[in-house]
């Protein structure tokens, strides 16, 4: 791989995190910027809307500006991201892709179910031609330098809601509840099918590696979450979306699931009960403080009684404050099912961080469960 010296290590260890058994240091996401790198060229910023999304050349141009002016270390890897937005399959599916400068919109597309065919896999679609395409280019421009991730394709309810609106979805689940869970279980047959079209074109080195979660993992490696869950009851939750996780997770190897706001905690416990589910990641929605605080230690301890891994996403507050309070967290629950995203920072502060790590952070069985 360019651009990363210890990769070998690196893709065990992450073998290691999703068996929950990994050991040294926690596996941490580092990536410095080099003290002589260049800002972006001016000819390589993004000119419009197209520049940015569609146009292959430009985006494997902007990473790799990225990848020559920054350091992977620790468990970092270079990996680009070629996304239509979260929830690319509501795209595929029907509904009209907006790109906005900050975001990517899906528009409703449903009024009736009665009226609304099947929901299944369909290769002429002009969204999904236009994004395997794409992946495809960046693919061929990118070779073996680095991998190209899974876009963030999105999943059961969540897709959905972006097909009818989601005050119409809550609606129809509480008159029509048989039939959404027939729609769920569509999208679900169908997201795999474009899953494996993806996997087919950028799978690395016999793994893959999944946009923004800096995850990878031999197989199929994925993100899977139900970001519309912040809306329902634990029951309806199950009723809805739990069977369709267990069936996602069965025909994929590794399964790091994205827990998303506070309203969305009340679901761990059904989430637990998913075997296939490997690891959690917590966010606490936007703004909000980051994975350390010890307020979200009640959805930590339900995570690593069912024997899975962490994530967590470390950036409240300065450096220092980065150390002192993922220290809390190495030492509660130890170093053999956790992984650390740190912010992009300055070769000197990754050195200071490393060390610590190797001094601090090592093989640490954690005070957790005993």
């Amino acid at each position: 791989m360019k651009y990363k010296k210890n990769w070998e290590e690196t893709k065990q260890k992450f073998e290691n995190y999703w068996k929950h058994k990994n050991t040294g240091t926690p596996l941490m996401r580092i990536v410095a910027k080099k003290p002589d790198g260049t800002p972006l060229p001016e000819e390589l910023k993004s000119r419009n809307i197209t520049d940015r999304y569609l146009d292959a050349e430009r985006i494997v141009a902007r990473y790799r500006h990225y990848c020559e002016t920054h350091e992977f270390l620790a468990e970092s890897f270079p990996n680009l991201s070629v996304d239509f937005g979260p929830g690319s399959v509501a795209g595929y599916l029907g509904s009209d892709i907006v790109f906005g400068e900050k975001t990517v919109w899906f528009n409703k597309c449903v009024e009736d179910w009665d009226k609304t065919p099947v929901l299944k896999y369909d290769r002429k679609n002009e969204w999904y031609q236009r994004h395997i395409a794409l992946v495809q280019k960046c693919r061929k421009l990118v070779g073996d330098d680095f991998p190209i991730c899974i876009p963030d394709l999105m999943e059961n309810v969540d897709v959905l809601a972006s097909l009818r609106g989601a005050q119409d979805l809550i609606f129809d689940m509480m008159d029509e509840p048989e039939k959404i869970k027939m729609r769920v279980q569509e999208v679900t047959e169908a997201y795999q099918r474009y899953y494996d079209d993806f996997y087919h074109i950028v799978e690395y080195e016999g793994g893959s590696a999944y946009t923004c979660f800096q995850i990878y993992g031999s197989g199929k490696t994925v993100k899977l979450q139900c970001d519309f869950s912040a809306m329902l009851s634990p029951d309806n939750f199950r009723q809805f979306v739990q069977e369709s996780l267990r069936q996602q997770g069965k025909k994929l190897n590794h399964v790091l699931y994205h827990l998303d706001g506070p309203d969305a905690i009340r679901h761990v416990d059904a989430l637990m009960e998913i075997e296939e589910i490997d690891a959690l990641q917590w966010t606490s929605g936007d703004y909000g403080p980051d994975g350390t605080l010890e307020e979200w230690d009640v959805i930590y301890d339900k995570v690593r009684k069912a024997g899975k891994s962490l994530w967590v996403k470390v950036y409240t507050g300065p450096f220092e404050d980065w150390i002192r309070n993922t220290d809390r967290i190495v030492q509660k629950y130890g170093s053999h099912s956790l992984y650390l995203f740190f912010p992009d920072m300055s070769i000197d502060q990754a050195e200071k961080l490393m060390t610590y790590a190797e001094e601090h952070w090592s093989d640490v069985p954690g005070t957790f469960g005993r």
